[in-house]
């Protein structure tokens, strides 16, 4: 996976960084803002160019470091990098002490993962007791492989189809011309028991409706403004 992100970093840093995003700028660095408090030291897994890491740089006034594994995007990161550290590392096997870090944060990363249980694993070692996660995803229910809204002419009914939900798939999606990226979908009961194996346990979960600026540039989508494509769960390590 980590050679798709390689090839294709140019594209995701030009598409979704620097304020261009209305889903970043709208929701996700809000939601970040809103809840992750005011820990010292945070992580950022997978954190690609380090917008967020450099958000929460900003808004804890937080030592932060981020990781991913993709060089391209470390090297972009550590030009971007303001107050953030650089590690480039993969999630499933954190290179940090347990319980040394307050906070973790993870965007819209863990779909491209394959070792769910590992990865969560690590988050919960290198948290604190007590500890904060915030978990951004793809909203696994409502963003299933082949859901999308249907306008069915024959039966002349309109509703949003979801696809084979139950069904853990790796496939990879052109969400671009030219730009193929493996995505791995799994249901939410994966990641919530996989968390709780982790020892951490939700207190907070967060469905926003879709963003207002996404809406003004999709607008295959307009019809479908009730369902969201967002999921952020917060959750506390146990101990």
């Amino acid at each position: 996976m980590t050679d798709a992100w390689e090839r294709h970093a140019a594209w995701w840093q030009w598409n979704f960084t620097a304020g261009v995003d209305p889903e970043y700028e709208e929701q996700i660095i809000p939601l970040l803002r809103e809840y992750l408090g005011h820990p010292r030291r945070v992580l950022d897994v997978g954190t690609g160019e380090g917008q967020l890491a450099r958000v929460a740089a900003d808004v804890a006034d937080s030592f932060v470091v981020g990781i991913d594994p993709s060089r391209a995007q470390v090297v972009e990161a550590r030009r971007r990098a303001g107050r953030i550290e650089l590690v480039r590392g993969v999630a499933a096997s954190l290179p940090f002490a347990t319980a040394s870090v307050d906070a973790v944060i993870a965007c819209l990363v863990f779909e491209h993962i394959e070792a769910v249980d590992e990865a969560l694993a690590e988050v919960g070692r290198v948290l604190v007791p007590g500890g904060r996660f915030l978990f951004f995803l793809n909203h696994p229910l409502l963003q299933a492989p082949d859901s999308g809204w249907i306008d069915d002419h024959i039966l002349e009914e309109q509703y949003w189809r979801v696809g084979p939900y139950l069904i853990e798939d790796v496939r990879n999606e052109e969400i671009a011309p030219g730009v193929v990226l493996p995505f791995v979908h799994r249901p939410l009961s994966r990641y919530v028991n996989a968390m709780s194996e982790a020892d951490l346990v939700i207190e907070r979960m967060e469905e926003p409706a879709p963003a207002a600026g996404f809406l003004a540039r999709a607008e295959e989508y307009q019809a479908a403004a009730s369902i969201p494509r967002l999921l952020l769960l917060v959750a506390r390590r146990m101990g």
